[in-house]
Protein backbone atom coordinates (compact mmCIF):
# COMPACT_ATOMS: atom_id res chain seq x y z
CA UNK A 1 0.00 0.00 0.00
CA UNK A 2 2.94 2.29 0.86
CA UNK A 3 4.77 1.63 -2.29
CA UNK A 4 1.91 2.59 -4.55
CA UNK A 5 0.55 5.79 -2.60
CA UNK A 6 4.22 6.92 -2.57
CA UNK A 7 4.78 5.75 -6.76
CA UNK A 8 1.33 7.91 -7.36
CA UNK A 9 3.27 11.01 -5.38
CA UNK A 10 6.60 11.00 -7.26
CA UNK A 11 5.31 10.54 -10.60
CA UNK A 12 2.29 13.95 -9.71
CA UNK A 13 5.81 15.34 -8.21
CA UNK A 14 7.73 14.84 -11.53
CA UNK A 15 5.63 13.61 -14.46
CA UNK A 16 8.80 11.86 -15.39
CA UNK A 17 9.07 7.82 -15.86
CA UNK A 18 12.74 8.07 -15.63
CA UNK A 19 12.04 9.39 -11.64
CA UNK A 20 9.60 6.41 -10.87
CA UNK A 21 11.94 3.57 -12.62
CA UNK A 22 14.62 4.73 -10.12
CA UNK A 23 12.82 3.98 -7.43
CA UNK A 24 13.55 0.18 -8.86
CA UNK A 25 17.08 1.29 -9.51
CA UNK A 26 18.03 2.54 -5.88
CA UNK A 27 16.68 -1.12 -4.20
CA UNK A 28 18.20 -3.30 -6.25
CA UNK A 29 21.88 -1.85 -5.69
CA UNK A 30 22.05 -2.76 -1.96
CA UNK A 31 20.29 -6.11 -2.90
CA UNK A 32 23.15 -7.11 -5.49
CA UNK A 33 26.19 -5.14 -3.10
CA UNK A 34 25.15 -7.02 0.22
CA UNK A 35 24.03 -10.32 -1.08
CA UNK A 36 27.54 -12.22 -0.91
CA UNK A 37 28.10 -11.02 2.96
CA UNK A 38 24.13 -11.59 3.75
CA UNK A 39 24.97 -15.30 2.74
CA UNK A 40 27.74 -15.78 4.68
CA UNK A 41 25.52 -14.81 7.65
CA UNK A 42 22.65 -16.56 7.32
CA UNK A 43 24.28 -19.44 7.18
CA UNK A 44 26.08 -18.78 9.96
CA UNK A 45 22.97 -17.57 12.77
CA UNK A 46 19.71 -18.11 13.83
CA UNK A 47 17.21 -17.43 10.14
CA UNK A 48 14.56 -15.87 12.52
CA UNK A 49 16.40 -13.53 14.26
CA UNK A 50 18.09 -12.13 10.70
CA UNK A 51 14.65 -12.06 9.23
CA UNK A 52 13.29 -9.93 12.38
CA UNK A 53 16.38 -7.77 12.08
CA UNK A 54 15.53 -7.04 8.50
CA UNK A 55 11.73 -6.21 8.99
CA UNK A 56 12.83 -3.77 11.91
CA UNK A 57 15.20 -2.01 9.71
CA UNK A 58 12.20 -1.79 7.18
CA UNK A 59 9.78 -0.09 9.94
CA UNK A 60 12.56 1.75 10.72
CA UNK A 61 12.70 3.21 8.02
CA UNK A 62 9.10 3.42 7.07
CA UNK A 63 9.24 5.70 10.60
CA UNK A 64 11.82 8.03 8.33
CA UNK A 65 9.75 8.74 5.73
CA UNK A 66 6.10 9.39 8.14
CA UNK A 67 8.12 11.71 10.40
CA UNK A 68 9.50 14.00 6.83
CA UNK A 69 5.81 13.47 4.89
CA UNK A 70 4.10 14.94 8.79
CA UNK A 71 6.67 17.60 8.95
CA UNK A 72 5.96 18.66 4.65
CA UNK A 73 9.73 18.65 3.82
CA UNK A 74 9.69 15.25 2.10
CA UNK A 75 11.29 14.82 -1.18
CA UNK A 76 11.99 12.70 -4.05
CA UNK A 77 15.67 12.10 -3.20
CA UNK A 78 14.41 10.30 0.79
CA UNK A 79 12.07 7.64 -1.26
CA UNK A 80 15.55 7.10 -3.35
CA UNK A 81 17.54 6.32 0.07
CA UNK A 82 14.80 4.76 1.23
CA UNK A 83 14.65 2.19 -1.60
CA UNK A 84 18.31 1.49 -0.65
CA UNK A 85 17.35 0.60 3.15
CA UNK A 86 14.64 -1.50 1.93
CA UNK A 87 16.58 -3.21 -0.52
CA UNK A 88 19.52 -3.54 2.38
CA UNK A 89 17.34 -5.21 4.76
CA UNK A 90 15.51 -7.67 1.62
CA UNK A 91 19.39 -8.79 0.56
CA UNK A 92 18.98 -10.56 4.18
CA UNK A 93 15.49 -11.52 4.78
CA UNK A 94 15.24 -13.18 1.44
CA UNK A 95 17.90 -16.02 1.66
CA UNK A 96 16.66 -16.09 5.28
CA UNK A 97 12.96 -16.95 4.32
CA UNK A 98 14.04 -19.12 1.41
CA UNK A 99 16.60 -21.18 3.29
CA UNK A 100 14.50 -21.47 6.43
CA UNK A 101 11.14 -22.93 3.78
CA UNK A 102 14.14 -25.31 3.25
CA UNK A 103 14.17 -26.70 6.77
CA UNK A 104 10.53 -26.51 7.39
CA UNK A 105 9.42 -28.53 4.35
CA UNK A 106 10.23 -32.01 2.68
CA UNK A 107 11.82 -31.74 -0.93
CA UNK A 108 8.57 -33.10 -2.81
CA UNK A 109 6.76 -29.84 -1.39
CA UNK A 110 9.19 -27.11 -2.41
CA UNK A 111 7.26 -25.78 -5.43
CA UNK A 112 4.22 -26.45 -4.15
CA UNK A 113 5.28 -24.29 -0.92
CA UNK A 114 6.65 -21.33 -3.11
CA UNK A 115 3.72 -21.62 -5.48
CA UNK A 116 1.83 -20.88 -1.61
CA UNK A 117 3.95 -18.40 -1.08
CA UNK A 118 3.05 -16.92 -4.42
CA UNK A 119 -0.11 -16.75 -3.46
CA UNK A 120 0.52 -14.67 -0.05
CA UNK A 121 2.71 -12.30 -2.31
CA UNK A 122 0.99 -11.40 -5.02
CA UNK A 123 -2.73 -11.50 -3.32
CA UNK A 124 -1.22 -8.60 -1.29
CA UNK A 125 0.00 -6.94 -4.07
CA UNK A 126 -3.82 -7.74 -5.74
CA UNK A 127 -5.73 -6.02 -3.25
CA UNK A 128 -2.80 -3.34 -2.17
CA UNK A 129 -3.68 -0.68 -4.78
CA UNK A 130 -7.11 -0.59 -4.61
CA UNK A 131 -6.67 -0.58 -0.29
CA UNK A 132 -4.14 2.42 -0.55
CA UNK A 133 -6.09 4.38 -2.95
CA UNK A 134 -9.12 4.37 -0.21
CA UNK A 135 -7.05 4.67 2.41
CA UNK A 136 -4.98 7.91 1.15
CA UNK A 137 -8.38 9.24 0.31
CA UNK A 138 -9.30 8.85 3.79
CA UNK A 139 -6.25 9.23 5.92
CA UNK A 140 -4.09 10.79 3.41
CA UNK A 141 -0.71 8.94 2.74
CA UNK A 142 0.68 9.54 6.71
CA UNK A 143 -2.24 7.02 7.62
CA UNK A 144 -1.21 4.70 4.62
CA UNK A 145 2.21 4.63 6.08
CA UNK A 146 0.94 4.24 9.47
CA UNK A 147 -1.14 1.12 8.28
CA UNK A 148 2.19 -0.36 7.13
CA UNK A 149 3.49 0.30 10.25
CA UNK A 150 0.86 -2.07 11.63
CA UNK A 151 1.65 -4.54 9.46
CA UNK A 152 5.04 -4.84 10.81
CA UNK A 153 4.10 -5.56 14.18
CA UNK A 154 1.53 -8.65 13.19
CA UNK A 155 4.47 -10.08 11.05
CA UNK A 156 6.79 -9.68 13.45
CA UNK A 157 4.20 -11.63 16.10
CA UNK A 158 3.87 -14.68 13.38
CA UNK A 159 7.41 -15.12 13.46
CA UNK A 160 8.19 -14.89 16.81
CA UNK A 161 5.86 -18.16 16.97
CA UNK A 162 7.61 -19.75 14.31
CA UNK A 163 10.46 -22.61 15.24
CA UNK A 164 12.78 -22.82 12.34
CA UNK A 165 15.16 -26.06 12.84
CA UNK A 166 19.09 -25.14 12.46
CA UNK A 167 21.20 -27.13 9.47
CA UNK A 168 23.76 -28.88 9.58
CA UNK A 169 27.04 -26.32 10.62
CA UNK A 170 29.25 -28.45 8.51
CA UNK A 171 28.99 -29.43 4.47
CA UNK A 172 29.84 -33.42 4.00
CA UNK A 173 32.57 -32.78 7.00
CA UNK A 174 34.07 -29.92 6.06
CA UNK A 175 36.37 -28.79 8.56
CA UNK A 176 35.93 -24.89 10.27
CA UNK A 177 36.82 -22.25 7.50
CA UNK A 178 37.02 -18.39 7.53
CA UNK A 179 34.46 -15.55 6.29
CA UNK A 180 36.23 -15.30 3.20
CA UNK A 181 36.55 -19.16 2.85
CA UNK A 182 32.86 -20.05 3.04
CA UNK A 183 31.99 -17.05 0.42
CA UNK A 184 34.09 -18.40 -1.78
CA UNK A 185 32.56 -21.78 -1.21
CA UNK A 186 29.37 -20.59 -2.30
CA UNK A 187 30.80 -19.12 -5.36
CA UNK A 188 32.82 -22.03 -6.40
CA UNK A 189 29.88 -24.23 -5.76
CA UNK A 190 27.97 -22.42 -8.36
CA UNK A 191 30.94 -21.97 -10.80
CA UNK A 192 31.67 -25.87 -10.57
CA UNK A 193 28.09 -26.93 -11.87
CA UNK A 194 27.28 -26.24 -15.85
CA UNK A 195 23.56 -26.77 -15.53
CA UNK A 196 23.50 -24.30 -12.21
CA UNK A 197 25.27 -21.80 -13.75
CA UNK A 198 23.74 -21.36 -17.56
CA UNK A 199 20.38 -21.65 -15.89
CA UNK A 200 21.36 -18.58 -14.08
CA UNK A 201 22.74 -16.54 -16.92
CA UNK A 202 19.53 -17.15 -18.38
CA UNK A 203 17.29 -16.09 -15.57
CA UNK A 204 19.66 -12.51 -15.11
CA UNK A 205 18.65 -11.91 -18.81
CA UNK A 206 15.25 -12.54 -18.43
CA UNK A 207 15.04 -9.99 -15.65
CA UNK A 208 16.78 -7.56 -17.54
CA UNK A 209 14.11 -7.54 -20.56
CA UNK A 210 11.58 -7.67 -17.45
CA UNK A 211 12.55 -4.62 -16.02
CA UNK A 212 13.57 -2.57 -18.64
CA UNK A 213 9.32 -2.61 -19.16
CA UNK A 214 7.10 -4.62 -16.99
CA UNK A 215 8.61 -3.39 -14.23
CA UNK A 216 10.49 0.09 -14.83
CA UNK A 217 7.54 1.39 -17.22
CA UNK A 218 4.20 -0.04 -16.91
CA UNK A 219 3.31 2.86 -14.38
CA UNK A 220 3.97 5.52 -16.28
CA UNK A 221 2.73 4.16 -19.63
CA UNK A 222 -0.88 3.57 -18.17
CA UNK A 223 -1.20 6.96 -16.49
CA UNK A 224 0.54 8.82 -19.05
CA UNK A 225 -2.22 6.75 -22.08
CA UNK A 226 -4.86 7.57 -18.99
CA UNK A 227 -4.36 10.99 -17.54
CA UNK A 228 -2.53 10.04 -14.73
CA UNK A 229 -5.96 7.97 -13.58
CA UNK A 230 -4.77 6.38 -10.64
CA UNK A 231 -7.40 4.29 -10.37
CA UNK A 232 -6.14 2.59 -13.86
CA UNK A 233 -3.71 1.84 -12.64
CA UNK A 234 -4.66 0.20 -9.17
CA UNK A 235 -6.80 -1.92 -11.43
CA UNK A 236 -3.84 -2.95 -13.75
CA UNK A 237 -1.71 -3.71 -10.43
CA UNK A 238 -4.55 -5.64 -9.35
CA UNK A 239 -4.96 -7.77 -12.30
CA UNK A 240 -1.36 -8.70 -12.08
CA UNK A 241 -1.35 -9.86 -8.19
CA UNK A 242 -4.59 -11.79 -9.06
CA UNK A 243 -3.54 -13.44 -11.98
CA UNK A 244 -0.22 -14.10 -10.36
CA UNK A 245 -2.59 -15.60 -7.06
CA UNK A 246 -4.55 -17.79 -9.22
CA UNK A 247 -1.01 -19.18 -10.77
CA UNK A 248 0.39 -19.49 -7.67
CA UNK A 249 -2.83 -21.70 -6.21
CA UNK A 250 -2.40 -23.85 -9.46
CA UNK A 251 1.66 -24.13 -8.31
CA UNK A 252 0.53 -25.09 -4.95
CA UNK A 253 -1.99 -28.02 -5.57
CA UNK A 254 -0.20 -28.87 -8.95
CA UNK A 255 3.22 -28.61 -7.59
CA UNK A 256 4.72 -27.68 -11.32
CA UNK A 257 6.07 -29.82 -14.36
CA UNK A 258 7.80 -33.05 -13.65
CA UNK A 259 10.13 -31.36 -15.48
CA UNK A 260 10.88 -28.45 -13.70
CA UNK A 261 12.72 -26.89 -16.15
CA UNK A 262 9.86 -26.51 -18.45
CA UNK A 263 8.23 -24.91 -15.18
CA UNK A 264 11.05 -22.25 -15.87
CA UNK A 265 11.65 -21.93 -19.57
CA UNK A 266 8.35 -22.13 -21.10
CA UNK A 267 6.18 -20.68 -18.56
CA UNK A 268 8.40 -17.05 -18.94
CA UNK A 269 8.64 -17.30 -22.63
CA UNK A 270 4.59 -17.47 -22.70
CA UNK A 271 4.39 -14.82 -20.23
CA UNK A 272 7.03 -12.35 -22.54
CA UNK A 273 5.17 -13.44 -25.70
CA UNK A 274 0.99 -12.93 -24.46
CA UNK A 275 1.93 -10.23 -21.60
CA UNK A 276 4.45 -8.06 -23.46
CA UNK A 277 2.46 -8.40 -26.19
CA UNK A 278 -0.67 -7.30 -24.95
CA UNK A 279 0.90 -4.47 -23.15
CA UNK A 280 2.04 -2.99 -26.27
CA UNK A 281 -0.76 -2.90 -28.53
CA UNK A 282 -3.38 -2.45 -25.56
CA UNK A 283 -4.80 0.96 -25.43
CA UNK A 284 -7.61 0.76 -23.08
CA UNK A 285 -7.87 -1.06 -19.49
CA UNK A 286 -9.19 -4.24 -20.58
CA UNK A 287 -6.64 -5.29 -21.96
CA UNK A 288 -4.01 -3.76 -19.94
CA UNK A 289 -6.09 -5.65 -17.15
CA UNK A 290 -6.03 -9.17 -19.22
CA UNK A 291 -2.15 -7.96 -19.85
CA UNK A 292 -1.56 -7.75 -16.42
CA UNK A 293 -3.24 -10.78 -15.57
CA UNK A 294 -1.77 -13.50 -18.67
CA UNK A 295 1.31 -11.56 -17.82
CA UNK A 296 1.36 -12.61 -14.31
CA UNK A 297 0.09 -15.86 -14.14
CA UNK A 298 2.78 -17.72 -15.17
CA UNK A 299 4.99 -16.07 -12.13
CA UNK A 300 4.82 -18.26 -9.18
CA UNK A 301 5.27 -21.26 -11.81
CA UNK A 302 8.82 -19.72 -12.96
CA UNK A 303 9.66 -18.63 -9.58
CA UNK A 304 8.10 -22.37 -8.16
CA UNK A 305 10.03 -24.09 -11.11
CA UNK A 306 13.23 -22.45 -10.48
CA UNK A 307 13.18 -22.51 -6.53
CA UNK A 308 12.96 -26.31 -6.66
CA UNK A 309 15.68 -26.98 -8.55
CA UNK A 310 17.71 -24.86 -6.75
CA UNK A 311 16.80 -26.20 -3.29
CA UNK A 312 17.31 -29.65 -4.43
CA UNK A 313 20.51 -29.41 -5.89
CA UNK A 314 22.25 -26.82 -3.02
CA UNK A 315 22.91 -28.71 0.58
CA UNK A 316 20.94 -26.83 3.43
CA UNK A 317 24.08 -25.57 5.19
CA UNK A 318 24.86 -23.82 2.21
CA UNK A 319 21.60 -22.58 1.30
CA UNK A 320 22.44 -19.07 2.96
CA UNK A 321 25.63 -18.23 0.60
CA UNK A 322 24.20 -19.85 -2.93
CA UNK A 323 20.98 -18.41 -2.10
CA UNK A 324 22.24 -14.71 -1.80
CA UNK A 325 24.80 -14.90 -4.21
CA UNK A 326 22.18 -16.37 -7.06
CA UNK A 327 19.28 -13.43 -5.98
CA UNK A 328 22.64 -10.95 -6.48
CA UNK A 329 23.71 -12.09 -9.87
CA UNK A 330 20.08 -12.53 -10.93
CA UNK A 331 19.06 -8.91 -10.02
CA UNK A 332 22.56 -7.78 -11.27
CA UNK A 333 21.23 -6.33 -14.71
CA UNK A 334 17.65 -5.33 -12.82
CA UNK A 335 19.19 -1.74 -12.05
CA UNK A 336 20.44 -1.11 -15.50
CA UNK A 337 16.98 -2.12 -16.63
CA UNK A 338 14.94 -0.10 -14.70
CA UNK A 339 17.64 2.88 -15.26
CA UNK A 340 17.63 2.50 -18.76
CA UNK A 341 13.92 1.64 -19.46
CA UNK A 342 13.47 5.21 -17.83
CA UNK A 343 15.96 7.30 -19.88
CA UNK A 344 15.12 5.42 -23.27
CA UNK A 345 11.17 5.87 -22.35
CA UNK A 346 12.02 10.00 -21.40
CA UNK A 347 14.15 10.50 -24.42
CA UNK A 348 14.09 8.32 -27.10
CA UNK A 349 10.72 6.64 -27.63
CA UNK A 350 8.18 8.85 -26.18
CA UNK A 351 9.35 11.46 -28.32
CA UNK A 352 9.62 8.76 -31.26
CA UNK A 353 6.41 8.29 -31.21
CA UNK A 354 4.57 11.54 -30.66
CA UNK A 355 2.60 12.40 -33.88
CA UNK A 356 5.73 13.65 -35.66
CA UNK A 357 8.02 11.31 -33.92
CA UNK A 358 10.50 9.24 -36.28
CA UNK A 359 8.85 6.36 -35.12
CA UNK A 360 5.25 7.14 -35.77
CA UNK A 361 4.75 5.92 -39.18
CA UNK A 362 6.61 2.28 -38.51
CA UNK A 363 4.91 1.78 -35.23
CA UNK A 364 1.96 4.35 -34.96
CA UNK A 365 -0.48 1.58 -36.18
CA UNK A 366 0.30 -0.84 -34.02
CA UNK A 367 0.85 0.81 -30.30
CA UNK A 368 -0.84 4.28 -31.59
CA UNK A 369 1.00 7.88 -31.09
CA UNK A 370 1.03 10.37 -28.33
CA UNK A 371 1.42 10.24 -24.70
CA UNK A 372 2.31 6.58 -23.21
CA UNK A 373 2.65 4.76 -27.53
CA UNK A 374 6.75 5.12 -26.77
CA UNK A 375 6.28 3.18 -24.21
CA UNK A 376 4.03 0.87 -25.74
CA UNK A 377 6.89 0.65 -28.62
CA UNK A 378 9.28 -0.33 -26.11
CA UNK A 379 7.35 -3.65 -24.50
CA UNK A 380 7.45 -4.97 -28.05
CA UNK A 381 10.73 -5.26 -28.47
CA UNK A 382 10.73 -6.96 -24.50
CA UNK A 383 7.75 -9.41 -25.86
CA UNK A 384 10.10 -10.57 -28.74
CA UNK A 385 13.90 -9.96 -26.75
CA UNK A 386 12.25 -12.21 -23.92
CA UNK A 387 10.50 -14.68 -25.87
CA UNK A 388 13.44 -15.65 -27.41
CA UNK A 389 15.66 -15.30 -24.00
CA UNK A 390 13.50 -17.59 -22.58
CA UNK A 391 13.31 -20.42 -25.06
CA UNK A 392 17.63 -19.74 -25.38
CA UNK A 393 17.55 -22.24 -22.95
CA UNK A 394 16.65 -25.34 -24.36
CA UNK A 395 19.54 -24.94 -26.91
CA UNK A 396 21.89 -25.53 -23.88
CA UNK A 397 22.12 -29.15 -22.63
CA UNK A 398 23.34 -28.04 -19.32
CA UNK A 399 20.29 -26.08 -18.91
CA UNK A 400 17.67 -28.86 -20.35
CA UNK A 401 19.39 -31.42 -17.87
CA UNK A 402 19.94 -29.73 -14.90
CA UNK A 403 17.97 -31.45 -12.54
CA UNK A 404 19.60 -34.97 -13.59
CA UNK A 405 23.05 -33.24 -14.24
Amino acid sequence: MSSFALLIWIYDQTGRATNVALLGFFWFLPVIAFGPLAGVLVDRYDRRRIMLLADTGAAAMTVGILVLYASGTLAVWHLYIAEMISGACWAFQGPAYTAATTMLLPPQHYARASGLRSVAMFGAEAVAPFLAGVAVVALGIGGVLVIDLVTFLFAVTTLLGVQIPPPATKVDGQPDSGFLDELREGFRFIRIRSGLLALLAIYTGINLFAALTYYAILPPMVLARTGSDSIALASVQSASGFGAVAGGLVMGVWGGPRRKIHGVLAAAAISFLLGDLLFAIGRTLPVWSGAAFIGSFFIPIILGSDLAIWQSKVPPALQGRVFSLRSAIRMSTMPLGYLVGGLLADRVFEPAMRADGALAPILGGLVGVGPGAGMAAMFVFTAIAGTVMSLAGYLSPAVRTVESG
